[in-house]
């Protein structure tokens, strides 16, 4: 018996009105995410990573097709989930406690109330003794890490990441993606990950939807054959790299043109 579902996507698909016509930007999408999952969407440019994430954020109505959180429909209801963008868009007059505690003055706590609990926090993740210096005092790294935090303190069940880590050196990069796992792990959120690294959409993963284009859509959902917690040595395993040539295979645009043929 499955958990139940935190979000669910019922037929849900975009269609712009254009210059030239209509516009299919989404094909009709059905997804269900369980609740404490980590689920990364992968795919080329145009395939509607982005508007997925509008959507599910309320920022844009679906042409068709309905929202579920929670078994609720929240089909354009903003604040219903956090979401955090690859820019950390933190405040620059704002200290990193005050930056980190935004989100949960925006959702009505006290500002002291906030602090206190988000203090914890900054000392368990690495940003003790950063509290009270403005976000021009801190490296790339930490600043996603800020921006994070403010992202995941919110009441929200489904956070959306956005290639938080698009913008990152490789070391850096890799840094951020096992202290994510660590803060998920304690946060027990659902998270949807957007990246165009395959590497890291299996890494940090429980599963894959790998995503066409010409409309955008699910292409194929994957399951990530690989134990929790994982260490960094996994990338080298034979199960890593065969599910790392298999969505490769999956994103070839050769492979899509003849999807396309035999659909037609």
């Amino acid at each position: 018996m499955h958990p139940p579902s935190k979000l669910s996507l019922e037929n849900v698909s975009m269609t712009f009105q254009t210059k030239a016509g209509p516009f299919e930007a989404l094909a009709p999408v059905d997804l269900v995410v369980e609740a404490g999952r980590f689920i990364s969407l992968i795919g080329p440019s145009g395939c509607g990573k982005s508007t997925i994430f509008n959507i599910v954020a309320g920022l844009q109505p679906p042409t068709t097709g309905r929202v579920l959180i929670d078994g609720e429909d929240a089909t354009g209801q903003i604040g219903r989930v956090g979401y955090m963008l690859q820019k950390d868009l933190l405040l620059p007059w704002r200290t990193v406690l005050d930056n980190v505690i935004l989100g949960m003055e925006i959702q009505g706590m006290p500002a002291g109330q906030a602090r206190d609990r988000a203090r914890p926090y900054l000392a368990r993740y690495g940003l003790g003794g950063f509290e009270n210096q403005y976000p021009s005092a801190l490296s790339g790294g930490m600043r996603q890490r800020a921006a994070l935090l403010r992202t995941l303190l919110l009441k929200n069940d489904v956070v959306l990441l956005d290639e938080p880590f698009g913008a990152l050196d490789a070391q850096t990069k890799a840094q951020m993606q096992e202290w994510l796992l660590k803060i998920w792990a304690d946060f027990n959120k659902t998270v949807i990950f957007v990246t165009h690294d395959i590497d890291e959409a299996i890494y940090l993963s429980d599963e894959i939807c790998v995503m066409g284009t010409r409309p955008g859509r699910v292409v194929e959902r994957i399951e990530t054959p690989l134990a929790r917690p994982r260490p960094r040595s996994v990338v080298v395993e034979p199960t890593f790299v065969e599910l790392k040539h298999y969505c490769l295979g999956l994103l070839d645009p050769g492979t899509e043109d003849k999807r396309l043929d035999a659909a037609a």
